[in-house]
Protein backbone atom coordinates (compact mmCIF):
# COMPACT_ATOMS: atom_id res chain seq x y z
CA UNK A 1 0.00 0.00 0.00
CA UNK A 2 2.75 2.03 1.28
CA UNK A 3 4.84 1.54 -2.42
CA UNK A 4 1.70 2.31 -4.60
CA UNK A 5 1.06 5.65 -2.69
CA UNK A 6 4.46 6.71 -3.49
CA UNK A 7 4.38 5.52 -7.47
CA UNK A 8 1.33 7.91 -7.55
CA UNK A 9 3.07 10.80 -6.36
CA UNK A 10 5.74 10.23 -8.08
CA UNK A 11 3.52 10.51 -11.33
CA UNK A 12 1.81 13.29 -10.18
CA UNK A 13 4.95 15.55 -9.59
CA UNK A 14 6.42 13.90 -12.91
CA UNK A 15 2.63 15.08 -14.75
CA UNK A 16 2.97 18.54 -13.17
CA UNK A 17 6.75 19.20 -14.18
CA UNK A 18 5.82 17.83 -17.96
CA UNK A 19 2.98 20.20 -18.28
CA UNK A 20 4.59 23.53 -16.52
CA UNK A 21 7.32 24.71 -19.68
CA UNK A 22 10.30 26.90 -18.42
CA UNK A 23 9.30 30.17 -18.34
CA UNK A 24 5.55 29.68 -19.52
CA UNK A 25 2.66 31.07 -17.37
CA UNK A 26 1.29 29.64 -14.64
CA UNK A 27 -2.35 29.90 -13.13
CA UNK A 28 -2.76 32.85 -10.46
CA UNK A 29 0.11 34.98 -11.96
CA UNK A 30 -0.48 38.27 -12.07
CA UNK A 31 -0.20 40.49 -15.49
CA UNK A 32 -0.69 44.03 -16.28
CA UNK A 33 -2.21 45.62 -19.28
CA UNK A 34 0.13 47.31 -21.59
CA UNK A 35 -1.89 48.40 -24.44
CA UNK A 36 -4.29 51.31 -24.83
CA UNK A 37 -7.06 49.08 -24.32
CA UNK A 38 -7.68 45.04 -24.94
CA UNK A 39 -11.22 43.15 -26.16
CA UNK A 40 -11.91 40.86 -23.77
CA UNK A 41 -13.11 37.39 -25.84
CA UNK A 42 -15.75 34.65 -24.49
CA UNK A 43 -13.57 31.90 -26.34
CA UNK A 44 -10.09 32.49 -29.05
CA UNK A 45 -11.39 32.67 -32.18
CA UNK A 46 -11.56 34.89 -35.64
CA UNK A 47 -15.57 35.14 -34.76
CA UNK A 48 -16.18 36.34 -30.65
CA UNK A 49 -18.02 38.21 -28.87
CA UNK A 50 -16.74 40.76 -26.71
CA UNK A 51 -17.53 40.31 -22.80
CA UNK A 52 -15.53 43.66 -21.77
CA UNK A 53 -12.43 45.87 -22.32
CA UNK A 54 -9.16 46.25 -20.09
CA UNK A 55 -7.45 49.49 -19.60
CA UNK A 56 -3.67 50.57 -19.92
CA UNK A 57 -1.82 49.91 -16.47
CA UNK A 58 -4.69 47.30 -15.24
CA UNK A 59 -4.42 44.66 -13.39
CA UNK A 60 -5.60 40.90 -13.76
CA UNK A 61 -5.35 37.29 -13.00
CA UNK A 62 -4.20 34.63 -15.37
CA UNK A 63 -6.49 31.49 -15.09
CA UNK A 64 -4.61 29.49 -18.44
CA UNK A 65 -3.39 30.20 -21.49
CA UNK A 66 -3.20 28.98 -25.45
CA UNK A 67 -0.38 29.86 -27.04
CA UNK A 68 -0.45 33.86 -27.95
CA UNK A 69 -3.59 33.83 -25.47
CA UNK A 70 -4.46 33.77 -22.32
CA UNK A 71 -7.49 33.57 -19.68
CA UNK A 72 -7.60 36.14 -17.68
CA UNK A 73 -9.88 37.47 -14.66
CA UNK A 74 -10.04 41.04 -13.81
CA UNK A 75 -10.62 43.38 -10.63
CA UNK A 76 -14.64 43.68 -11.76
CA UNK A 77 -14.05 39.27 -11.58
CA UNK A 78 -15.12 39.56 -15.79
CA UNK A 79 -13.44 36.64 -17.34
CA UNK A 80 -12.23 36.39 -20.83
CA UNK A 81 -9.13 35.51 -23.36
CA UNK A 82 -6.94 38.44 -24.26
CA UNK A 83 -3.81 38.55 -26.65
CA UNK A 84 -0.63 37.59 -24.73
CA UNK A 85 1.42 41.27 -26.40
CA UNK A 86 -1.19 43.22 -24.68
CA UNK A 87 0.33 42.13 -21.09
CA UNK A 88 3.46 42.62 -19.02
CA UNK A 89 4.50 40.30 -16.45
CA UNK A 90 4.14 42.12 -12.99
CA UNK A 91 8.39 42.56 -12.76
CA UNK A 92 7.51 45.10 -15.25
CA UNK A 93 4.90 46.71 -12.98
CA UNK A 94 7.55 46.61 -9.47
CA UNK A 95 10.49 47.92 -12.15
CA UNK A 96 8.14 51.38 -12.73
CA UNK A 97 6.84 51.37 -9.54
CA UNK A 98 10.71 51.65 -8.25
CA UNK A 99 11.66 54.33 -10.58
CA UNK A 100 8.89 56.11 -9.40
CA UNK A 101 9.73 55.55 -5.83
CA UNK A 102 13.21 56.49 -6.10
CA UNK A 103 12.94 59.37 -8.38
CA UNK A 104 10.36 60.96 -5.66
CA UNK A 105 12.61 63.95 -4.47
CA UNK A 106 14.09 64.85 -7.87
CA UNK A 107 14.12 68.22 -8.96
CA UNK A 108 11.96 68.99 -11.83
CA UNK A 109 13.48 70.20 -14.93
CA UNK A 110 10.10 71.84 -16.44
CA UNK A 111 6.85 70.84 -17.31
CA UNK A 112 6.07 69.77 -20.97
CA UNK A 113 3.63 68.55 -23.35
CA UNK A 114 3.52 65.15 -25.35
CA UNK A 115 3.31 65.58 -28.88
CA UNK A 116 1.61 62.44 -29.92
CA UNK A 117 0.38 59.18 -27.60
CA UNK A 118 3.82 57.85 -25.85
CA UNK A 119 5.06 54.76 -24.40
CA UNK A 120 6.54 55.00 -21.54
CA UNK A 121 10.10 52.93 -21.19
CA UNK A 122 11.71 51.23 -17.84
CA UNK A 123 15.06 52.78 -18.91
CA UNK A 124 16.28 54.72 -21.80
CA UNK A 125 16.23 52.45 -25.22
CA UNK A 126 13.56 51.98 -27.96
CA UNK A 127 13.79 48.07 -27.23
CA UNK A 128 13.12 48.61 -23.68
CA UNK A 129 9.87 47.46 -21.31
CA UNK A 130 7.01 49.23 -21.76
CA UNK A 131 3.92 49.38 -19.51
CA UNK A 132 2.18 52.66 -19.11
CA UNK A 133 1.44 55.04 -22.07
CA UNK A 134 0.45 58.24 -22.24
CA UNK A 135 -2.54 60.46 -24.52
CA UNK A 136 -1.67 63.01 -26.91
CA UNK A 137 -0.92 66.84 -24.86
CA UNK A 138 -0.70 65.10 -21.50
CA UNK A 139 0.85 67.09 -19.10
CA UNK A 140 4.47 65.66 -17.72
CA UNK A 141 7.13 67.04 -15.22
CA UNK A 142 10.69 66.13 -16.97
CA UNK A 143 13.37 64.93 -14.17
CA UNK A 144 16.32 63.61 -16.07
CA UNK A 145 17.57 63.66 -19.58
CA UNK A 146 19.62 60.47 -21.22
CA UNK A 147 21.24 59.47 -24.45
CA UNK A 148 21.20 56.16 -26.48
CA UNK A 149 21.89 54.35 -29.17
CA UNK A 150 19.07 54.17 -31.43
CA UNK A 151 17.82 50.29 -31.67
CA UNK A 152 17.33 49.17 -35.36
CA UNK A 153 13.15 48.28 -35.87
CA UNK A 154 14.72 44.56 -36.33
CA UNK A 155 16.36 44.42 -32.74
CA UNK A 156 12.98 46.03 -31.24
CA UNK A 157 10.68 43.30 -33.31
CA UNK A 158 13.28 40.56 -32.29
CA UNK A 159 13.37 41.37 -28.33
CA UNK A 160 9.44 41.65 -28.28
CA UNK A 161 9.16 38.21 -30.01
CA UNK A 162 11.51 36.68 -27.92
CA UNK A 163 9.81 38.14 -24.88
CA UNK A 164 6.18 36.94 -26.28
CA UNK A 165 7.71 33.37 -26.99
CA UNK A 166 9.28 32.99 -23.21
CA UNK A 167 6.02 34.03 -21.37
CA UNK A 168 3.94 31.31 -23.70
CA UNK A 169 6.69 28.87 -23.00
CA UNK A 170 7.95 28.60 -26.75
CA UNK A 171 11.24 28.78 -27.73
CA UNK A 172 12.35 31.89 -29.71
CA UNK A 173 13.31 31.50 -33.35
CA UNK A 174 16.79 32.94 -33.71
CA UNK A 175 16.55 34.62 -37.55
CA UNK A 176 18.78 32.27 -39.66
CA UNK A 177 22.59 33.21 -40.75
CA UNK A 178 22.87 34.27 -44.02
CA UNK A 179 25.53 31.82 -45.73
CA UNK A 180 28.63 33.29 -47.01
CA UNK A 181 30.51 31.83 -50.00
CA UNK A 182 34.43 31.63 -49.29
CA UNK A 183 36.32 32.81 -53.21
CA UNK A 184 37.51 29.70 -54.58
CA UNK A 185 41.71 29.11 -53.96
CA UNK A 186 43.60 29.85 -57.11
CA UNK A 187 47.21 29.61 -58.01
CA UNK A 188 49.18 33.21 -57.55
CA UNK A 189 50.33 34.00 -61.27
CA UNK A 190 53.68 34.13 -62.59
CA UNK A 191 55.99 36.93 -61.32
CA UNK A 192 56.49 39.34 -63.70
CA UNK A 193 59.52 40.72 -65.48
CA UNK A 194 61.02 43.42 -62.90
CA UNK A 195 60.60 46.70 -64.16
CA UNK A 196 61.01 50.42 -63.16
CA UNK A 197 58.75 51.37 -59.91
CA UNK A 198 55.91 53.58 -60.79
CA UNK A 199 54.44 55.66 -57.65
CA UNK A 200 51.18 54.82 -57.02
CA UNK A 201 48.11 56.85 -55.21
CA UNK A 202 47.32 55.54 -52.02
CA UNK A 203 43.64 54.40 -52.08
CA UNK A 204 41.53 55.78 -49.73
CA UNK A 205 39.92 53.48 -47.10
CA UNK A 206 36.87 51.82 -47.55
CA UNK A 207 33.85 53.06 -45.64
CA UNK A 208 32.96 50.13 -43.39
CA UNK A 209 29.24 49.95 -41.60
CA UNK A 210 31.11 49.65 -38.22
CA UNK A 211 32.79 52.99 -38.64
CA UNK A 212 29.87 55.27 -39.58
CA UNK A 213 28.63 57.27 -36.48
CA UNK A 214 25.34 55.03 -34.69
CA UNK A 215 22.04 57.52 -34.56
CA UNK A 216 20.93 58.56 -31.35
CA UNK A 217 18.41 59.15 -29.14
CA UNK A 218 17.73 61.46 -26.37
CA UNK A 219 15.30 60.68 -23.84
CA UNK A 220 13.67 62.15 -20.92
CA UNK A 221 12.54 60.65 -17.42
CA UNK A 222 8.63 61.77 -16.82
CA UNK A 223 6.08 61.87 -14.53
CA UNK A 224 2.80 62.05 -15.01
CA UNK A 225 0.02 63.67 -13.45
CA UNK A 226 -0.98 60.10 -11.79
CA UNK A 227 2.38 59.88 -10.51
CA UNK A 228 3.57 57.43 -12.51
CA UNK A 229 7.37 57.79 -13.96
CA UNK A 230 8.80 56.09 -16.94
CA UNK A 231 11.55 57.35 -19.89
CA UNK A 232 9.94 59.08 -23.33
CA UNK A 233 11.67 60.26 -26.24
CA UNK A 234 12.68 63.66 -25.78
CA UNK A 235 11.87 64.92 -29.22
CA UNK A 236 8.10 63.67 -28.62
CA UNK A 237 7.69 66.40 -26.03
CA UNK A 238 7.46 70.11 -25.85
CA UNK A 239 8.21 72.13 -23.11
CA UNK A 240 5.25 74.30 -21.93
CA UNK A 241 6.62 78.01 -22.00
CA UNK A 242 5.40 80.73 -24.19
CA UNK A 243 6.05 81.17 -27.56
CA UNK A 244 7.73 85.02 -26.89
CA UNK A 245 10.26 83.39 -25.28
CA UNK A 246 10.94 80.15 -27.43
CA UNK A 247 11.15 82.44 -30.52
CA UNK A 248 14.54 83.73 -28.82
CA UNK A 249 15.73 79.85 -28.79
CA UNK A 250 17.87 81.16 -31.71
CA UNK A 251 18.00 77.23 -33.46
CA UNK A 252 18.82 75.59 -29.94
CA UNK A 253 17.17 73.30 -28.59
CA UNK A 254 15.53 74.14 -25.09
CA UNK A 255 16.24 71.99 -22.89
CA UNK A 256 14.65 73.45 -19.66
CA UNK A 257 12.89 76.04 -18.46
CA UNK A 258 12.31 77.50 -14.67
CA UNK A 259 10.06 80.21 -13.54
CA UNK A 260 12.42 82.59 -11.59
CA UNK A 261 9.41 84.99 -10.66
CA UNK A 262 6.45 87.03 -11.54
CA UNK A 263 6.17 91.02 -12.05
CA UNK A 264 3.24 92.69 -12.20
CA UNK A 265 2.11 94.53 -15.26
CA UNK A 266 -0.97 95.84 -15.50
CA UNK A 267 -3.45 93.70 -14.31
CA UNK A 268 -1.68 90.70 -15.45
CA UNK A 269 1.31 88.66 -13.54
CA UNK A 270 3.92 87.74 -16.07
CA UNK A 271 6.74 85.49 -15.37
CA UNK A 272 10.51 85.86 -15.98
CA UNK A 273 12.59 82.45 -16.96
CA UNK A 274 16.02 80.60 -16.24
CA UNK A 275 16.24 78.64 -19.76
CA UNK A 276 18.95 76.27 -20.50
CA UNK A 277 19.74 75.41 -24.23
CA UNK A 278 21.86 72.49 -26.40
CA UNK A 279 22.62 72.39 -29.85
CA UNK A 280 19.20 70.91 -32.09
CA UNK A 281 20.71 67.18 -31.80
CA UNK A 282 20.63 64.10 -30.37
CA UNK A 283 23.39 62.47 -29.02
CA UNK A 284 25.23 64.90 -26.80
CA UNK A 285 27.22 63.97 -23.72
CA UNK A 286 26.39 66.99 -21.76
CA UNK A 287 22.74 68.76 -20.65
CA UNK A 288 23.11 71.76 -21.78
CA UNK A 289 25.84 74.20 -22.82
CA UNK A 290 24.04 77.73 -22.43
CA UNK A 291 22.27 79.40 -20.07
CA UNK A 292 19.43 82.78 -20.57
CA UNK A 293 17.17 84.66 -18.18
CA UNK A 294 14.70 86.30 -19.75
CA UNK A 295 13.15 89.54 -18.04
CA UNK A 296 9.68 91.48 -19.01
CA UNK A 297 10.65 94.77 -20.10
CA UNK A 298 7.90 96.80 -18.07
CA UNK A 299 7.47 99.78 -20.63
CA UNK A 300 8.32 97.55 -23.82
CA UNK A 301 5.89 94.84 -22.52
CA UNK A 302 8.06 91.96 -24.10
CA UNK A 303 11.09 89.81 -23.21
CA UNK A 304 14.33 90.64 -22.61
CA UNK A 305 17.33 88.45 -22.33
CA UNK A 306 19.24 90.01 -19.01
CA UNK A 307 21.55 87.28 -19.09
CA UNK A 308 23.36 84.61 -21.29
CA UNK A 309 26.22 82.53 -20.88
CA UNK A 310 27.56 80.21 -24.02
CA UNK A 311 29.51 77.50 -24.04
CA UNK A 312 29.66 75.89 -21.25
CA UNK A 313 29.24 72.09 -20.12
CA UNK A 314 26.44 71.89 -17.34
CA UNK A 315 24.72 68.82 -16.20
CA UNK A 316 21.19 68.63 -14.54
CA UNK A 317 19.43 69.12 -12.26
CA UNK A 318 19.00 73.02 -12.06
CA UNK A 319 17.44 74.15 -9.31
CA UNK A 320 15.88 78.09 -8.80
CA UNK A 321 14.60 79.61 -5.55
CA UNK A 322 13.88 82.65 -3.65
CA UNK A 323 16.87 83.99 -1.10
CA UNK A 324 17.14 86.65 1.41
CA UNK A 325 19.75 88.58 1.24
CA UNK A 326 19.06 91.24 4.53
CA UNK A 327 19.11 94.43 3.66
CA UNK A 328 18.89 93.94 -0.02
CA UNK A 329 15.73 91.70 0.46
CA UNK A 330 14.77 88.15 -0.62
CA UNK A 331 15.59 87.77 -4.56
CA UNK A 332 15.17 85.06 -6.65
CA UNK A 333 18.39 82.96 -7.08
CA UNK A 334 19.37 79.83 -9.50
CA UNK A 335 22.14 77.04 -9.27
CA UNK A 336 23.29 75.44 -12.12
CA UNK A 337 26.03 72.60 -12.06
CA UNK A 338 28.94 73.09 -15.13
CA UNK A 339 32.51 71.56 -15.62
CA UNK A 340 35.53 73.44 -14.44
CA UNK A 341 38.27 73.68 -16.62
CA UNK A 342 40.34 71.26 -14.37
CA UNK A 343 37.75 68.39 -15.22
CA UNK A 344 35.75 68.63 -12.10
CA UNK A 345 32.40 69.02 -11.84
CA UNK A 346 31.11 72.15 -9.71
CA UNK A 347 27.97 74.48 -8.82
CA UNK A 348 27.33 77.92 -9.27
CA UNK A 349 24.45 79.98 -7.30
CA UNK A 350 23.10 83.37 -8.90
CA UNK A 351 20.64 85.79 -7.74
CA UNK A 352 18.27 88.30 -10.39
CA UNK A 353 18.35 91.89 -9.28
CA UNK A 354 16.11 93.14 -11.43
CA UNK A 355 16.88 92.70 -14.68
CA UNK A 356 20.52 92.35 -13.84
CA UNK A 357 22.02 88.90 -12.89
CA UNK A 358 25.05 88.64 -11.02
CA UNK A 359 26.87 85.29 -8.82
CA UNK A 360 26.85 84.74 -5.69
CA UNK A 361 30.07 83.74 -4.02
CA UNK A 362 30.55 81.91 -0.42
CA UNK A 363 32.86 84.26 1.86
CA UNK A 364 36.29 83.20 0.58
CA UNK A 365 35.37 81.47 -2.34
CA UNK A 366 37.01 82.63 -5.69
CA UNK A 367 35.31 82.41 -9.23
CA UNK A 368 36.82 79.15 -11.08
CA UNK A 369 37.36 78.78 -15.00
CA UNK A 370 34.20 76.80 -16.33
CA UNK A 371 35.28 74.33 -19.20
CA UNK A 372 34.61 75.44 -22.73
CA UNK A 373 32.18 73.41 -24.42
CA UNK A 374 32.96 71.73 -28.40
CA UNK A 375 30.88 74.43 -29.75
CA UNK A 376 33.36 77.48 -29.30
CA UNK A 377 35.77 78.99 -31.34
CA UNK A 378 39.22 79.74 -30.00
CA UNK A 379 38.63 83.33 -30.33
CA UNK A 380 35.84 83.47 -28.29
CA UNK A 381 37.33 81.31 -25.68
CA UNK A 382 39.68 84.08 -25.65
CA UNK A 383 37.65 86.88 -24.91
CA UNK A 384 35.71 84.98 -22.34
CA UNK A 385 38.96 84.13 -20.70
CA UNK A 386 39.92 88.08 -20.40
CA UNK A 387 36.81 88.28 -18.50
CA UNK A 388 34.88 90.65 -20.93
CA UNK A 389 31.53 91.48 -19.36
CA UNK A 390 28.15 90.07 -20.13
CA UNK A 391 25.88 93.02 -22.13
CA UNK A 392 22.31 92.85 -22.00
CA UNK A 393 20.42 91.98 -24.92
CA UNK A 394 17.55 93.34 -26.39
CA UNK A 395 15.22 91.81 -28.54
Amino acid sequence: MRLCRTSALLLALLFTFSCKRPGSLASGEIMYVSAPNANLRDHVSTVYNRVGTLKNGERVEVLEHQKRFVRIRNAAKTEGWVELRALVPAETFTQFEQLARDNAATPIQGHALTRVELNMHVAPGRETDTLYQLAENSKVELLKRATTGRATPEEIAAKKTAAIAKAAGEQAKLSPKKKTTKPAKTEPPAAPAPAAPVAQPTPAPAQTEDAKPKPMDDWWLVRDQQGRAGWVLARMVDLDIPLDVVQYAEGQRIQAAFVLNTVQDGDKAVPQYLVLMNENKDGIPFDFNQVRVFTWNLKRHRYETAYREHFIIGYFPARVSTEDFGKEGAMPVFTIRKQNADGSLGERKYRVIGNIVRPVLSPGEQPQHAAHSPGETKKQGQSRAKGSPQRKHKH
